[in-house]
């Protein structure tokens, strides 16, 4: 199926879904899959791993949630703020950790970012382990009243599907393809001109600057800002949905952000009905074995499906596609003969 008809039946069903659905779920659905795009933007298509991506991520929504609470920002240059507050920390800890390559890089931004996150859990407008309560949605544009979930919710689809356009722009521009080049073979990319380690901090700053527009997104919906968010936890989480929808795929990081979340928020629902289905009382506690079912989805990922949901259907796809001709080659053949 072209994937235009694609792009246009997922916009569909995204603009139907906060009738069908809880519209503050969705929304943090579509913070943590923008999130997750911007990550693989890293390490998918440049293939830079990152373990502190969390520090842009929550950097953001407590520059936002600050400047719109204490400071009175208005809404769209609150979110500008924070987009700009993580995109300068992604420059600052991009130079320093590009300088680096493999397992070395990773502890580099997993090191940098624990210090974001003492930094975040002293400094006295952040609140500490309290966090930032009580931010206001306030109005967009000085017009559109965001304190309806609908209204919000449309607004984030907006910013979720602007950033998503952005990256896949990236990604098939010629400097995606650069990215790409560097991914495969970094010395070949660098006898050939390019200026790897500049490129590399460019796809940095813009995953930062991404990953920031995500975090300030998410503090506006939810309406608080907490240290979670800022804790080498959450860079685990974003890895995992990379890993689990399709490293290095457009739609994978998406599909793996819409399970993982879901998973969190859900898993306890379905253990209860389970529970109350089956009369087995062990399924009640599966919501509070989170941790160890998205663990067991990722050993079985590993395992049994490496290149992620979506990367896995893409080379089945693939697979059936250049069977098909090879059978009709074959049928072809004898009628070749008969006729000759």
């Amino acid at each position: 199926m072209n994937k235009k008809i694609l792009y246009a039946l997922a916009l569909a069903v995204a603009l139907a879904a906060p009738f069908f659905g809880y519209p503050v779920f969705l929304m943090k659905l579509l913070c943590f899959a923008l999130f997750a795009c911007a990550f693989n933007l890293l390490i998918g298509f440049t293939g830079l791993l990152s373990f502190g991506h969390a520090a842009f991520f929550g950097s953001a929504g407590y520059t936002t949630g600050y400047l719109l609470s204490s400071a009175g920002l208005p809404t769209e240059l609150g979110i500008l703020a924070g987009v700009a507050a993580s995109a300068v920390l992604g420059l600052v800890i991009g130079s320093l950790a590009i300088r680096r390559q493999g397992i070395y890089f990773s502890m580099i931004t997993l090191a940098l970012a624990q210090m974001v996150y003492f930094a975040a859990l002293r400094a006295p407008f952040t609140h500490g382990e309290d966090g930032l309560q009580g931010v206001p949605r306030g109005k967009l544009l000085g017009m559109i009243d965001l304190s309806n979930d609908l209204t919000l919710y449309y607004v984030v689809l907006a910013i979720a599907v602007g950033g998503f356009a952005l990256i896949n722009r990236t990604v098939h521009s010629p400097f995606g393809q650069v990215l790409k080049a560097i991914k495969e073979n970094e010395p070949r990319a660098i006898s050939l001109g390019y200026d790897a380690d500049r490129y590399k901090l460019l796809a940095f700053v813009l995953s930062a600057a991404l990953t920031g527009l995500a975090g300030a997104t998410k503090t506006l919906v939810l309406g608080f800002e907490t240290l979670t968010d800022v804790h080498w936890t959450m860079s685990g989480l974003v890895v995992l949905m990379t890993l689990v929808g399709g490293m290095g795929t457009m739609a994978g990081p998406i599909i793996g952000a819409f399970i993982i979340v879901a998973l969190e928020n859900k898993l306890g629902e379905v253990g209860n009905f389970l529970a109350e289905t089956t009369g087995i009382g062990w399924f009640s506690t599966l919501g509070e074995s989170v941790g160890m079912v998205t663990g067991l989805i990722f050993i079985v990922c590993v395992l049994l499906f490496r290149r992620g949901i979506v990367g896995e259907i893409g080379a089945l796809l693939e697979r059936m596609g250049k069977k098909a001709p090879d059978a009709a080659n074959r049928v072809a053949a004898p009628a070749d003969r008969e006729t000759a």
